[in-house]
């Protein structure tokens, strides 16, 4: 008798341990929030700057120390690395290949959308997670300010390791390790927190006009500031929220607004006027670009993009490989036969590389 109830507490324990993995798993699979909590154990300790890249930054008069800032563009999958040099001004460090991203381009509005977050975004070291399901990764700090106010929801979206998304930015664990390497001694270095800004492609006018019929180009010719005023002066913007809108490098009287969704308060302080003059020289150039535009390039969208390259290798080796290829825990490619149709390949010729002025862009 005594044996028969030890049996059945022991098939119950069992039964209970396996309901309990399998809602762990399901979890796990269901976002990118649920699959970046920190598991402990999961990673090792956190990774090092590769001397490469510690060479790299020396022959680009940069400092390991240095300040960083991250810009993410969707469309071509990219993720780029800027630090600041010798000048004080930002150069471009590196660009890496992100392998998922999910969604559509466009903001991130509500939970479970899919959706990988733009605009945007401040991350402190309390973001950092050397723990992370997905190797290593930093929390993206959405929904901001501005978000939150509109009411948009979700909460830790990631960019991490492996190649699967749904919301995140995801790139190998090599790529990932690496940036979250920089950008980790920047921040124990002194820099308060990096900026990351995030695109849904390079903000051209060209692009904008690729998209002309898109609903979101009203929030993109806004972001679109923000772009134009980094690389026309190679320093980081400073970021307000009102007016339902982010509003670039521009004090105001009584100090930064205080409700996102309020009118903005008298400006005291503006852009550089020559600065200015030269943004609203690109709002004339976007202008007329979307008036000689016809329609969208976007015909067979599925769910977010994949750099080419990954793509390449996703039709040679098949997801389970490529998964292999690019992270330790051989997370699954998320939905790779969306990955596969590449929304963007009639437009990809016709992307520009992103400068509105004669500077270099640091690469």
């Amino acid at each position: 008798m005594i044996a028969t109830i030890r049996s059945r507490k022991t098939v119950v324990q069992h039964a209970t341990r396996r309901f309990a993995g399998m809602a762990v798993v399901g979890l796990l699979l269901s976002s990118c929030v649920a699959a970046d909590m920190a598991l402990d154990g999961v990673s090792s300790a956190p990774p090092q700057i590769p001397s490469r890249m510690i060479t790299e930054m020396s022959k680009k008069g940069m400092k390991t120390e240095s300040p960083v800032l991250v810009r993410i563009f969707k469309q071509e999958s990219e993720l780029e690395v800027w630090k600041m040099d010798g000048s004080g001004r930002y150069a471009l460090l590196k660009t890496y290949p992100m392998c998922r991203w999910s969604g559509r381009l466009g903001p991130k509005t509500r939970e479970g959308d899919r959706q990988a977050p733009e605009g945007f975004y401040h991350v402190t070291a309390g973001m950092l997670n050397p723990k992370s399901q997905y190797y290593v990764s930093f929390n993206l700090g959405y929904p901001n300010r501005l978000e939150s106010a509109l009411g948009y929801t979700g909460e830790a979206l990631m960019v991490h390791g492996a190649c699967s998304s749904s919301g995140c930015y995801a790139l190998t664990d090599q790529g990932v390790g690496e940036i979250y390497a920089i950008v980790a001694k920047a921040l124990s270095s002194g820099q308060n927190h990096f900026q990351v800004q995030a695109y849904p492609f390079r903000m051209t006018p060209e692009n904008m006009a690729l998209h002309r019929s898109d609903e979101n180009l009203p929030f993109w010719r806004t972001l679109k500031e923000g772009y134009d005023a980094f690389e026309l002066t190679k320093q980081q913007p400073k970021v307000s929220v009102c007016g339902r809108r982010y509003v670039f490098n521009t004090a105001f009287e009584g100090g930064e607004p205080r409700d996102p969704l309020a009118a903005c308060p008298i400006p005291v302080r503006q852009p550089d006027p020559q600065i200015m003059a030269k943004i609203d020289a690109e709002k004339r150039k976007v202008d007329a670009a979307l008036a000689e535009s016809k329609a969208s390039p976007v015909a067979a969208y599925v769910d977010g993009g994949m750099h080419p390259s990954f793509r390449e290798l996703l039709k040679k080796k098949g997801p389970e490989k490529l998964a292999a290829s690019i992270s330790g825990i051989k997370y699954p490619v998320s939905r790779p036969e969306a990955a596969l149709a590449d929304p963007f390949q009639g437009v990809r010729k016709r992307t520009a590389a992103g400068a509105i002025s004669d500077q270099s862009s640091g690469d």
